[in-house]
């Protein structure tokens, strides 16, 4: 995730869809080019009791539209008198994304967000890619500079209908591959689940290297 005017990328975001739940996760470092600005970016957001999202790309972008999806989510629920569902909200995001990169800027408004959560109808995991793209995924989908690494142990470790518990565990190993091999990838790991107890904090640390498990 960058502080900067520039197009960069910087950050590894990770969505896994458990037998009871989602998890998300993010690393800490926030970057314009080479220089690390922020040790301690909030990378994985909560925009209502039941719906959260991780966030990388250009850092003014990605924190302003998730104020706004977070907003118009209040909206909704007092002018409807019901909270809006997983698939509403990720398709209002994805047209918010969409319109952001594709109006006049001296400044590329490039983000994207991985939104996980919960309704009456299930647990869903969505990818709303910088260009405006919506994707509904069944197992996990990972983002930002890091995430070739993430994928490779995504792609070794992941097993369908897995428990949170272990979702967790995949997790921060994913993550651990990018921070041991991506510069821009660092300085700690938060993760979230999203199971029927709603929104919970399972994991936040900070660290200047890769996690020893």
């Amino acid at each position: 995730m960058e502080e900067n005017n520039n197009v960069l990328k910087g950050t590894t975001t990770v969505g896994i869809k458990c037998q009871d739940g989602i998890v998300l996760a993010a690393d800490k470092r926030a970057t314009a080019g080479h220089l690390v600005v922020n040790k301690k970016t909030d990378k994985v957001y909560s925009i209502s009791d039941n719906i959260a999202l991780t966030m990388a790309g250009t850092v003014s972008d990605a924190q302003l539209l998730s104020k706004l999806i977070k907003a118009e989510l209040n909206l909704k629920r007092i002018r409807s008198g019901r909270e809006a569902t997983v698939k509403e909200t990720a398709n209002l995001l994805a047209g918010m994304v969409y319109g952001n990169i594709r109006k006049p800027s001296m400044i590329p408004g490039v983000s994207h967000f991985l939104l996980g959560g919960k309704d009456d109808t299930g647990f869903y995991l969505y990818d709303i890619f910088a260009d405006g793209s919506l994707t509904l995924e069944d197992e996990y989908i990972t983002s930002g500079s890091g995430s070739v690494m993430a994928f490779g142990v995504l792609e070794t470790l992941y097993k369908p209908n897995m428990p949170i518990e272990e979702g967790v565990s995949l997790a921060i190993k994913s993550v651990n591959a990018a921070l041991q091999r991506d510069s821009a990838t660092g300085n700690g790991l938060k993760i979230i689940t999203i199971t029927e107890k709603g929104i919970e904090e399972v994991f936040n640390k900070e660290i200047q290297v890769g996690i020893k498990e």
